[in-house]
């Protein structure tokens, strides 16, 4: 059976939700729908999705970061957070487990200017999640996907000589990706596509998007086991309603 998935930072559903998001929705009729910086709880929204289970992890703070899954298929057991208080306030994970596999999305924490959080994504949360990551393998393998905040290579921006030092692609963070593939995680993108050009990310400023200087921060990933079940992996740069687009995968499980 051929699964589709659909990853997509919407920057606030609300304000996605006003942009034809479920226009976009009902048309891909992805298996799992995961979105990343909701911007809200689940009691502040109305989605009608009826084939859907909905699972929707907030943050603490109001209006601030977040994540959800629609999924159509009912999950075994479902998993807020890292399981670490101190990762755990933003609504930033959520891992759900099926008969062969987790789904696990993810919205990674931002660097942010002057790079004031960098420490913390990096010596904190990339390592715990990494670690959480093969925790759940010695069980079954993984798929993950979301917003994880990095640029891995120079392809996967449009300056990066521009960039060196800014969040999203420091050494720092780019080395946390590298240990990410590094342990069996593979990036389905790059499976198919290899050169650059193809972007997930674009600034609000200077029509960056019109003229196609992005960044690609958005991802699927999954065990190596799953590799040979792995049908396609793709950018959608048409569709609009966030900074960010979706990204799509198919895998015959």
């Amino acid at each position: 059976m051929e699964l589709k998935f659909v990853s997509w930072n919407v920057n606030g559903i609300r304000a996605t939700l006003r942009k034809g998001f479920l226009d976009f929705f009902n048309q891909v009729n992805a298996d799992f729908f995961c979105l990343q910086e909701t911007k809200a709880s689940a009691d502040q929204v109305t989605i009608e999705t009826s084939d859907y289970e909905q699972y929707w992890n907030a943050a603490e703070k109001k209006g601030y970061s977040g994540t959800a899954i629609f999924s159509k298929i009912k999950a075994h057991h479902v998993h807020y957070g890292l399981e670490v208080p101190k990762h755990d306030k933003e609504g930033r994970l959520i891992t759900l487990e099926f008969d062969d596999f987790y789904l696990v999305n993810v919205y990674t924490p931002n660097a942010r200017r002057e790079l004031l959080r960098l420490d913390y994504r990096t010596k904190e949360w990339d390592i715990d999640f990494l670690a959480y990551l093969k925790r759940l393998e010695l069980s079954k393998p993984v798929v993950f996907c979301g917003d994880l905040n990095v640029a891995h290579k120079e392809i996967d921006l449009a300056n990066p000589a521009g960039n060196r030092k800014n969040a999203g692609f420091t050494d720092e963070e780019r080395s946390g990706f590298d240990k990410i593939v590094a342990a069996g995680f593979t990036d389905t993108f790059r499976e198919f596509v290899k050169v650059g050009g193809h972007y997930t990310w674009w600034s609000n400023f200077a029509r960056s998007r019109e003229k196609n200087i992005g960044w690609r921060i958005d991802y699927f990933c999954i065990s190596r086991a799953l590799r040979p079940r792995l049908k396609s992996s793709r950018i959608l740069p048409e569709v609009f309603g966030s900074d960010h687009c979706p990204i799509l995968m198919t895998i015959d499980m």
